[in-house]
């Protein structure tokens, strides 16, 4: 990335490439992160630091997708999770110094609705998005309870649910009436199973 881990366009230029365009969201997400990184004191993410980071998304947009380039933190290597709340934020969290931050995108809407058809009609400009960060986001210190469930590495145990048979990592599992449940089984799935006439 050369001396600047960190360089804007360099890193927008990594995101475009693995999303695909140079939409207002990589943008924006890709300078949150930077913004984030920074404040936590991380400046090489791929490097030296790529062991220090834990990414919290808060949405399953295009700018997850920026942070996942930017940070080089992935859900697969439990570095990245994932809580799709449909906001522009995310928390940035350095866990050798425990310094955590969370980047928002300043609301310039007020409380007004808008539709996919709105939505469209203005899309943000680049005047916008590319404007001073301090106009663009908040930026708040916060503390995050990291549980050692949560952290990369192996799984700290693995047991089966006593409704579907399968197996739970992470202490992910929920406990009623002595037994062991999935969270699908305890409290509803996102799918349903399609029985095929024989």
């Amino acid at each position: 990335m050369g001396a600047d881990n960190l360089d804007l366009e360099t890193c927008l230029e990594e995101a475009k490439a693995f999303h695909g365009d140079l939409c207002a969201g990589i943008m924006l997400g890709t300078r949150m992160s930077i913004l984030g990184l920074k404040s936590i004191g991380i400046d090489d993410p791929k490097g030296k630091d790529r062991k220090s980071i834990i990414v919290f998304a808060e949405t399953d947009r295009c700018v997850t997708d920026a942070i996942l380039v930017t940070t080089g933190c992935h859900p697969g290597k439990r570095t990245m999770k994932i809580f799709d709340y449909g906001k522009m934020a995310a928390t940035f969290v350095n866990v050798k110094t425990g310094k955590a931050v969370r980047v928002f995108l300043k609301n310039r809407d007020g409380d007004k609705k808008m539709t996919r058809e709105e939505i469209e009609k203005s899309p943000h400009s680049d005047a916008f998005v590319m404007g001073p960060a301090e106009e663009l986001f908040n930026v708040v210190e916060v503390s995050v309870d990291l549980k050692p469930e949560d952290l990369p590495g192996k799984p700290l145990q693995i047991v089966t649910c006593s409704v579907c048979g399968e197996r739970i990592m992470d202490k992910r599992e929920v406990y009623r009436d002595g037994n062991i449940l999935c969270k699908p089984c305890a409290e509803g799935r996102y799918y349903y199973t399609v029985v095929n006439p024989g």
